[in-house]
């Protein structure tokens, strides 16, 4: 998925003045499953986030359904706006637990996340290469 695909206002995620951290997390499900197996493990993901100390989790607004289409489009069901402070460690812990919950998953899913524009996307790295991604986009972002 690219970034125009999604509303412009949630395209980047972004700062919003009050300390609020928007970003755009989208899953793109392993493509050989098949659409309800697929939205399983996205559904769980979407609950260990909004367990998190964020301040909302929200979905992106699915664009029309085009003739004949049966159900979602499994991007659309893995995209999601997560509200969050800018301090106190809750963007990390949000990319741990994308981290572990990858790790976990024997699927070839990939999960992006934008903030300001700036795009990480995860899929089938190493779990050092990952590591070495997340930890990069992290001192990005927070200022670390």
């Amino acid at each position: 998925m690219r970034d125009d695909d999604v509303d412009d206002d949630v395209s980047t995620g972004g700062r919003a003045g009050d300390g609020t951290v928007e970003v755009l997390l989208v899953v793109v499900p392993d493509p050989e499953l098949d659409a309800e197996a697929a939205e399983r493990p996205v559904r769980r993901l979407r609950s260990e986030i909004a367990a998190l100390d964020v301040d909302a989790v929200r979905p992106v607004p699915a664009g029309p359904v085009p003739d004949g289409a049966k159900g979602a489009d499994p991007v659309t069901v893995g995209a999601v706006v997560v509200a969050l402070s800018a301090s106190g460690g809750v963007f990390t812990a949000l990319i741990d637990t994308v981290r572990d919950w990858l790790a976990r998953s024997a699927a070839r899913h990939r999960v992006s996340l934008t903030i300001d524009g700036d795009t990480i996307e995860l899929e089938h790295a190493s779990g050092t290469e990952r590591r070495d991604l997340i930890d990069a986009y992290i001192r990005r972002h927070s200022g670390g």
